[in-house]
């Protein structure tokens, strides 16, 4: 992966592509989507368009085109500064702790939520190798900043303004993370789609407006501790505590059975140093210039290999290296580090999960300007009986915090799509509080209140508010970006210069799904 300094990004646009087999209903031809081939692709941008429901298999990145598609997927995030672990998530934590530091499990996979891969999306992204680019690099090549400026001004005759027809040089500096002051962070729900957790219907979750439940055995504890309190008042004066230690003492009984136990107090805890296991968590930049990566490869690829295999029931000239490094190697973020973002820098790493000196499983994440975002996990089905699959999105919400403290933007954890029509992909709105996006207008809404819509119909607007818009949509179509011939130019140039039928329709169609924003800073590839 090349190093960030400041080259913009560059896409090829495919437009609609041909409806694919489905991997969650099985419809032959019933998945629609958008796609795009991301030769190289700022961390900023890449953020921009996964908040507009894009996502990325490898470097095809796709948006499912949501009121036809057989099964709408909708980009779903955990605020995981917020999370809470459920009773399920808790035993999970348990059991591999317990594995551990005592090496004693039960060897049977529960059923309480999927243990297959926790980001099942991508597995059905075959139609990403259809559709790879084929222009070359020489083609992506940017002139000289000289060359380039001199269609700055061939639109001085048309009526614009300068700034509309005027050619950016590429820039040296590094992509500015952090909008101004003035300006709304994206990723951010909009001040129309307050975060309101309406209280569930029963069977439907947690109320979060309530304090959490409190076990029975903590409570017997806190009645236990009350009725030796009283005993000891009767006593002599010399052994019965003072009144201010009593009341202490009982607020320090309360404050520990009402504090629920957080992810981080199930992971990072000091283990007996005779514990029969050791389980490391190392963190790998996807690029074969790192010595951890590079050394790790084959035992990765062939992890996946069998995970493959024995899960998705793969033969093996479809999981081969090839394919693996085409799928979760090739990235098309551009790594880069911010003063104020975290120390292992933005773009995209494998968490590898090592027990005992071995792989056991791999986490594919980029890590973004204001979340970690799962792209894939594979594991050995050898310990299928760990729940693999949640743990490590537990782990992943927790590494999302510890970033957090560095960059205080980064602080959420998206999940990648979440399919309400396929019942075996519901259980990523178990992670709470979590949000969707609606597909129209690209508001966060409390996946509480979407629920009961998409019980009603599988494609749902769940910005209420009829009269609210896409705030990013296209507005001036002269100030897209193209790449021509080599040189970086305004659609309002490219427009003129162009030789042939007018591809308008397709660049259109690129800017509205992109948005103003990103259709003013990527540049698309037009040959």
């Amino acid at each position: 992966m090349a190093a960030a300094g400041g080259s913009p990004s560059i896409v090829e646009y495919f437009g609609g592509e041909d409806g694919y087999r489905c991997g969650y209903c099985k419809n032959e031809t019933g998945n629609l989507s958008h796609g795009m081939w991301a030769h190289s692709m700022t961390v900023q941008d890449y953020q921009d368009l996964i908040d507009r429901g894009w996502r990325r298999s490898g470097k095809y990145v796709y948006k499912p085109i949501m009121n036809q598609t057989c099964c709408p997927q909708y980009t779903i995030r955990c605020q995981a500064l917020r999370f809470q672990t459920s009773k399920s998530h808790k035993k999970v934590l348990k059991k591999m702790l317990k594995f551990i530091s005592k090496g004693d499990v039960l060897k049977v996979v529960s059923e309480e939520e999927p243990m297959d891969s926790h980001i099942e999306d991508a597995v059905a992204c075959d139609f990403a190798y259809k559709s790879e680019s084929h222009v070359s690099q020489s083609e992506l090549t940017l002139l000289s900043v000289d060359h380039t400026e001199g269609v700055e001004n061939e639109d001085k005759d048309t009526g614009e303004t300068k700034e509309e027809v005027k050619v950016q040089k590429v820039e040296s500096s590094s992509l500015q993370i952090h909008a101004d002051k003035d300006t709304p962070v994206l990723g951010e729900p909009s001040r129309s789609a307050k975060m309101v957790h309406a209280p569930p219907k029963p069977g439907k979750g947690a109320d979060l407006s309530k304090p959490p439940c409190r076990k029975a055995k903590d409570i017997r504890k806190e009645r236990k501790l009350q009725k030796l309190l009283q005993n000891q008042t009767c006593t002599s004066e010399g052994s019965s505590l003072q009144a201010g230690d009593q009341v202490l003492l009982l607020q320090n009984s309360k404050s520990k059975t009402n504090q629920p136990k957080t992810i981080e107090d199930f992971v990072f805890v000091s283990l007996p140093d005779d514990a029969p296991h050791k389980l490391e968590v190392r963190l790998v930049p996807v690029s074969f210039e790192d010595p951890q990566f590079k050394s790790s490869f084959n035992q990765s690829a062939t992890l996946f290999a069998k995970y493959q295999m024995a899960i998705h029931k793969d033969t093996p000239s479809e999981c081969g290296e090839n394919e693996f490094t085409r799928f979760l190697c090739d990235s098309p973020l551009e790594a880069e580090n911010a003063p104020t973002g975290p120390e292992c820098g933005y773009g995209s790493f494998h968490q590898q999960y090592w027990l005992d000196g071995k792989i056991i499983a791999v986490g594919v994440i980029d890590i973004l300007p204001y979340c970690v975002s799962s792209v894939y996990l594979y594991y050995d089905p050898d310990y299928s009986f760990l729940s693999l699959g949640v743990y490590s999105a537990l782990r992943e919400i927790a590494f999302t915090r510890q970033l957090h403290e560095k960059a205080p933007d980064l602080c959420f954890y998206y999940m990648g799509f979440y399919i309400h029509s396929c019942p075996k992909m519901r259980y990523k709105g178990q992670y709470r509080p979590s949000d969707l996006l609606c597909p129209e207008t690209y508001i966060w809404t409390p996946i509480e209140q979407c629920l009961p819509l998409l019980e009603r119909s599988k494609y749902c607007r769940f910005n209420q508010d009829l009269e609210a818009v896409d705030e990013g949509r296209i507005t001036e179509l002269g100030r897209v970006k193209i790449l021509h011939k080599r040189t970086m130019m305004p659609y309002s140039v490219y427009k003129k210069r162009r030789k042939g039928p007018s591809d308008e329709a397709i660049v259109q169609q690129y800017a509205s799904l992109v948005g103003q924003t990103c259709s003013e800073r990527m540049l698309l590839f037009r040959s």
